[in-house]
């Protein structure tokens, strides 16, 4: 049946806005170029959105040009202000952008396991309006959390797991108390890296792919078709409860001790960097930082450049001499290769994605050093071909994905046809 003459604007009205926001601020005439609508059409659409605060003139196409046709038009990015959250164990970064998904202001704050959960929740809620009032934010429509854990699919909640700090939970609740206006929500930390690796990073030619998210703890998120799958109860991806050879002990459905993460944790591979002789000053760097600078470190070394490693000021400078051997570098990531590889090989069994995306820190810090020898165990561990990629994004792709996620909601919200609500 064809559309009715309501239905039909809206379709015209949501695709000139995605054009805008895909491609920036276009003239009325590029719009009909864009979207094959006849000039009286986009016209009318101009004049609707318009008139609905959703675009405005921003610019002149040139100055020799006259009439509607010379005139600019762009989404009216203040319409909106958007927060994201990337909530670590141990720390708490906040980015607020407007409509467009500019990033106005961002911050972060470490928070440690002795503050307690009133006072992390706190502090955690005061970075988001101290961000929100740096960047101009009267109110914020949307808020797009990113945290690890798993989510409840039927609520939408974050569900108590062992292990990680109470505070993750209340703080979406304090949130929604302290933002009522606000509309709030939580996703897997890991899922929220995927969604930015396909959208901006390593991962963008492709609809199907496993991200092997490596930090604090390991982590998996699947794409398949271009769709994020979660699983029936939330917890695709908790790759660190998978048994695996090499570890002294079963993995618990409480405690991951044991599982992929005995292999792969932030922990885990400072170890082996130890091992193998290389610095890795966990007590001083903080357990992520000591393993992203052995890691970061050896891939330097590989390269045949000077390797620094991360002291407690986050310098660079050296805590450790690094050892006179200059093989060690290369046997250091050829072992921890080996140990992802056991891993990305169970996920590549089952799921045959055809790319995995080494991401987080580790990821990042390892590159194509890593990740090259990755594919080549793989390939002798498998007959189904597999990219295996460094992240482009690294740790920040959490906060990356949930300002996606949140910019897309909003967008979904304002962009819809028919009474709009006012901010």
């Amino acid at each position: 049946m064809p559309a009715s003459p309501s239905t039909a604007r809206a379709i015209n009205d949501r695709l000139a806005l995605r054009l805008l926001q895909q491609e920036g601020p276009l003239t009325a005439g590029q719009l009909k170029q864009l979207t094959g609508l006849s000039r009286p059409t986009v016209a009318d659409l101009v004049e609707r959105l318009t008139v609905a605060g959703l675009i405005a003139v921003v610019g002149q196409a040139g100055e020799q040009r006259r009439g509607p046709n010379a005139r600019v038009y762009g989404i009216v990015a203040d319409r909106a202000h958007l927060a994201a959250l990337d909530v670590r164990t141990e720390s708490v970064a906040v980015a607020v952008a407007d409509l467009v998904g500019r990033v106005l202001a961002e911050a972060s704050v470490p928070i440690g396991d002795d503050a307690g959960t009133g006072p992390a929740v706190e502090r955690a809620v005061t970075l988001v309006e101290q961000v929100a009032k740096e960047a101009g934010a009267d109110r914020l429509h949307t808020v797009g959390i990113g945290a690890p854990g798993l989510i409840d699919p039927s609520s939408g909640e974050l569900r108590d797991s062992t292990g990680l700090p109470e505070w993750h939970r209340r703080l979406v609740a304090t949130l929604q108390e302290r933002l009522p206006e606000a509309r709030v929500s939580v996703e897997n930390e890991t899922n929220l890296a995927a969604l930015a690796e396909q959208r901006d990073g390593a991962a963008r030619d492709r609809d199907t792919f496993v991200l092997l998210w490596l930090g604090h703890a390991p982590g998996a998120a699947v794409v398949l078709d271009g769709a994020l799958r979660r699983g029936a109860s939330g917890g695709t991806g908790e790759i660190g409860f998978l048994p695996v050879p090499g570890t002294a002990a079963l993995p618990t459905s409480t405690d991951c001790e044991g599982g992929f993460h005995s292999l792969a944790s932030s922990a885990a591979v400072a170890g082996l960097a130890a091992e193998f002789g290389i610095p890795a000053a966990v007590s001083e760097a903080g357990v992520v930082r000591a393993a992203v600078g052995a890691v970061r470190g050896a891939a330097a070394r590989v390269r045949g450049q000077e390797a620094a490693f991360p002291g407690p000021s986050g310098t660079g400078a050296r805590e450790a001499p690094w050892p006179e051997d200059p093989a060690s570098a290369g046997r250091f990531l050829d072992a921890l290769a080996e140990r992802l590889a056991v891993g990305v090989a169970s996920v590549v069994a089952i799921l045959d994605p055809g790319c995995v995306v080494l991401g987080g820190e580790v990821g990042q810090a390892g590159g194509a050093e890593l990740a090259v020898r990755v594919q080549e165990r793989m390939a002798r561990m498998t007959p189904l071909p597999t990219d295996v990629r460094p992240t482009t994004l690294g740790g920040g792709a959490v906060l990356r994905g949930a300002l996606l996620t949140a910019r897309d909601r909003a967008q979904e919200e304002l962009f819809t046809p028919g009474e709009r609500p006012r901010l």
